[in-house]
């Protein structure tokens, strides 16, 4: 009989850049046999570590890992982007996700889904009204999972400067698969230590400072 699978979402550790390196790079390649040009100026070297390392500072970024901790997936929020949501968006009223990817080898395990959950119950759990996103404007296939996942359009912006600008929310606390909730662990713990795991997780709020996330948005669900 086969053991239940013991994946957990943690905040990451600096110790995870590389393999958030790697998850970046294998959903590029994954993208261009999907027809989108969706991440194609890829992030790689010193730049794109910089930017890891900021948003794990500030507490913005977490990882889904699973057996010997191998990371599995990732995910982070950050403030409003000022280029798509405006003042009459009650910007203050949502959580913004960012930066979701899962690996490939752990396709089928319903990650993605069960990630935008546990945003979705962190944002309940402040008081916000939504969970938004914005994606790649031309990647419909993206489009339309979030769609199947509760995701309304908002409105398509579509400044000279981005490629990103298909807006779109889904109501704070609500879940798409409530019996499979990922379990949460504070921290990073130390080979042969048992995770302490929680239901939902404190997490640093807006305001921080953005570290360039503007430039990475999407999923590879």
């Amino acid at each position: 009989m086969k053991s239940p699978r013991t994946e957990y979402l943690r905040p990451a550790a600096a110790e995870d850049v590389p393999a958030l390196l790697a998850l970046r790079g294998e959903a590029e390649q994954w993208l261009r046999t999907k027809g989108t040009d969706q991440w194609s100026d890829p992030e790689t070297g010193e730049r794109a570590i910089v930017k890891w390392r900021a948003s794990i500072d500030e507490g913005r970024a977490w990882v889904v890992v699973g057996e010997n901790e191998k990371v599995l997936a990732t995910v982070s929020r950050g403030p409003v982007d000022r280029d798509f949501w405006t003042d009459a968006d009650r910007p203050e009223s949502a959580l913004y996700l960012y930066k979701l990817m899962v690996a490939r080898e752990a396709s089928g395990r319903h990650l993605g889904t069960r990630v935008i959950d546990w945003m979705s119950r962190l944002a309940a759990l402040e008081g916000r009204t939504w969970v938004r996103i914005d994606t790649w404007r031309t990647n419909t296939g993206l489009h339309a999972y979030y769609e199947q996942l509760g995701f309304k359009h908002v409105r398509t912006e579509a400044p000279s400067h981005r490629r990103s600008g298909w807006l779109a929310q889904r109501p704070a606390g609500e879940v798409a698969l409530p019996d499979n909730l990922l379990p949460v662990g504070p921290h990073k713990g130390r080979r042969g230590e048992a995770a302490t795991h929680t239901e939902v997780p404190h997490q640093r709020a807006e305001g921080q400072p953005n570290g360039d996330l503007t430039n990475e948005k999407g999923s590879t669900p």
